[in-house]
């Protein structure tokens, strides 16, 4: 079914002419990936996120056509202005077990799959945790495992949005620097975009809790990142 992807721009609160303010939640897939859908029409969401698969476990069945086209039939009413998928909570790119890191790799190459399928722009993930590899390390990690899911699926539309973290324990990602160079050191880094999580970035020391700190953060993020990477 030739279905027209889904918005692949993120309106933010920088100002921007004729932005829009898209409101969502994350919806469960609970009964079918369309339900989601429906659950988020129920609540007047105008956005949403979901999982392509179960969230905590590394690998499923693949989509059936009939829940691809019950998907895309759904998506079709345009009551929904966008819709991202997040990779599962296991995926970790950073792994130092050489059997979890092919997991990961596996999983995360197989969840972009099925976003493509259901004409998703973007899946969110978190970029990963060096466990105790160190910072350096655990970025060259996860830059060479982006750079090999890719090779895997080359004609894969969906792109990765990595989601800026807290900085909880060895989890990467908590400063624009990191994101960043990730970024500027993959190989195709226009399938990259940025997902900017304001809880995971206030509690990692970023001031948002007015309007004029919020848009010195989001100064920051442009001239670290850059604005046009901002998707979520």
């Amino acid at each position: 079914m030739n279905q027209p992807r889904l918005e692949q721009r993120a309106h933010s609160a920088i100002r921007i002419p004729h932005s829009k303010i898209f409101l969502g939640a994350h919806m469960s897939i609970s009964g079918g990936l369309h339900t989601s859908i429906e659950r988020a029409r129920s609540i007047n969401c105008t956005a949403m996120q979901i999982f392509v698969k179960n969230n905590m476990q590394w690998f499923a069945r693949p989509l059936t056509p009939e829940e691809i086209a019950a998907f895309l039939k759904h998506v079709q009413r345009g009551e929904l202005l966008s819709i991202f998928a997040h990779a599962n909570y296991l995926i970790n790119l950073a792994a130092t077990n050489p059997q979890f890191h092919a997991n990961s790799l596996r999983a995360l190459s197989e969840e972009l799959i099925r976003a493509d399928q259901l004409k998703l722009p973007f899946l969110v993930l978190h970029p990963g945790a060096h466990l105790g590899a160190g910072e350096e390390a655990g970025l060259e990690k996860i830059i060479g495992s982006i750079n090999r899911v890719f090779r895997r699926i080359p004609k894969v539309k969906t792109r990765i949005a990595l989601e800026t973290t807290a900085g909880q324990g060895s989890c990467l990602g908590h400063t624009f620097e990191q994101i960043a160079y990730i970024i500027s050191r993959v190989r195709e880094p226009e399938r990259l975009g940025v997902c900017l999580d304001t809880a995971h970035v206030f509690a990692a020391g970023y001031e948002i809790s007015s309007e004029s700190a919020f848009r010195k953060t989001l100064r920051e993020f442009d001239r670290v990142i850059g604005r046009d990477r901002l998707v979520a």
